[in-house]
């Protein structure tokens, strides 16, 4: 039961963490933390790994493509959740998407190459992406709107938790050389999970009636996306920079026709508000940069090895850093009532950001000391707090500012694709600037801290307009 001061004169239910955490959404809360949290450790935990693997079986031109096919297959996944809810239920869905994970991770530990940890990285990441699309879909369906902003922080939430799991455990895994053995845990973590979903979710669809709707995928839409993501990678790959330019262009194109595919079909990766006069477009545009930004710190433990000398298990920590000022920073901002100043804290955090990303950037040097990767620490911490500082609020934002109120289904689940796809661009644009640096790692480090510093600029813009309006 839900208590009295939870609960307006209306009827209406506060928003309030007492209650999204109480016994009446306590199961709820549950399996939006529980799938997210196993997605995201992997992400983090491999990219604790991944020096280690590269060290193993080589292919370190391929670096960021563990990362970048991991996330293109996150994203057409993702498309899936209504349908796959609607076809069959929660709980078989979640099984399916707990099998496939387990399947993968079962292939990263067996590879032999690079080749192979890639293909077991596409599946884990298809499999993970329904499993973070559930959780979206549970957000705007099963809880009252008064609780969407702090269900979207429980759900960040978990990549703070992931961020502590996955490079302790990955670090702790690589210091011994046992690098396969990490997938192998995340295998047995996913078999315990799949066997507490039956006493956890229900069974069949929810259709009432039984009749299954038409499994309906926006396939040119994603295509161009998932085109375009992988042109990114694939730019990072060639030392001919006309060959690099040349991908990268491609890339652009790519983006700009799927917007005009994507606006005209009807079956969409995006809700119509989004090409509206409204701020959904500036919305999903700022949750967009923030998180392509975020996948600089993919390579934090590489550079943590390479500049500082560190320890697998420490370089993982140091990645861990923007996650958990993220974390830190969201439930903050999450408890922030005043509609005014929440705006101003929206429309300030690409700038935060910016600010942690340039302290990075100067403090980059070979060799580093103690007191530097201190810096470092600080520098990453600044940069999550500034993406942990917007991002429920606008996840909020994109669900609430819809033109119709039938968009609010397609603008939640069009969060999980916007975040995942952004992923999968800043993973594959940091590729590209760490493969084409020359002088070492600590000028493709300057690099690449300094080249998300100005897309976070740039970001700022975007949240203004976002902002505008919301208060």
């Amino acid at each position: 039961m839900v208590r009295v001061t939870d609960v307006m004169s209306t009827g209406e239910i506060t928003g309030s963490w007492r209650v999204l955490l109480g016994p009446r959404y306590l199961s709820t809360s549950t399996v939006l933390a529980g799938g997210v949290a196993l997605y995201a450790i992997n992400e983090f935990l491999t990219s604790s790994l991944l020096p280690s693997t590269v060290a193993d079986i080589g292919g370190e031109r391929l670096y960021a493509w563990v990362t970048t096919l991991y996330l293109v297959g996150s994203v057409v996944a993702a498309t899936t959740v209504n349908a796959a809810l609607r076809r069959v239920g929660a709980r078989v869905s979640y099984l399916l998407g707990l099998a496939a994970f387990g399947i993968g991770s079962v292939v990263c530990a067996a590879a032999p190459n690079m080749e192979v940890l890639l293909a077991g990285r596409t599946l884990q990441g298809a499999a993970g992406g329904l499993l973070a699309g559930l959780g979206y879909a549970v957000i705007s369906s099963a809880l009252p709107q008064a609780l969407w902003t702090r269900a979207s922080a429980l759900v960040s939430a978990m990549w703070g938790v992931a961020t502590i799991v996955g490079p302790a455990t990955g670090g702790f895994f690589a210091q011994f050389g046992l690098w396969r053995w990490a997938f192998g845990a995340v295998a047995m973590l996913t078999a315990a999970i799949a066997a507490l979903v039956p006493m956890e979710l229900p069974a069949g669809g929810v259709d009432p009636d039984g009749a299954v709707r038409e499994l309906k995928i926006p396939m040119w839409s994603l295509l161009l996306l998932g085109g375009a993501a992988l042109t990114v990678s694939v730019a990072g790959v060639p030392h001919n920079s006309v060959a690099t330019t040349a991908l990268l262009a491609a890339s652009a194109v790519l983006v700009a026709v799927f917007l005009v595919v994507d606006r005209r079909t009807p079956v969409a990766v995006l809700p119509p508000s989004a090409f509206g006069p409204g701020p959904q477009k500036w919305i999903y545009l700022t949750m967009a940069l923030l998180m392509a930004s975020a996948m600089f710190d993919m390579y934090v433990p590489l550079f943590g090895q390479r500049l500082a000398h560190l320890v697998p298990v420490a370089a993982g920590f140091l990645g861990a850093a923007l996650a958990v000022g993220w974390t830190v920073s969201e439930i903050v901002s999450a408890s922030l009532s005043s509609g005014r100043v929440i705006a101003r804290v929206v429309a300030a955090a690409p700038l935060i950001m910016a600010v942690g990303l340039a302290l990075g950037a100067v403090t980059q040097m070979d060799d580093a000391p103690v007191g530097v990767v201190v810096l470092w620490t600080l520098a990453l911490a600044i940069t999550g707090a500034g993406i942990g500082a917007a991002w429920p609020h606008l996840s909020a934002w994109a669900m609430r500012c819809v033109d119709d109120a039938e968009e609010g289904g397609a603008a939640a689940a069009a969060i999980n694709t916007v975040q995942l796809i952004s992923g999968a661009f800043g993973a594959g644009v940091a590729g590209v600037v760490v493969n084409s640096a020359h002088g070492g790692a600590v000028v493709a480090a300057r690099w690449l801290f300094a080249l998300f510093a100005a897309v976070g600029v740039i970001g700022a813009v975007a949240s203004y307009r976002a902002s505008r309006g919301q208060r």
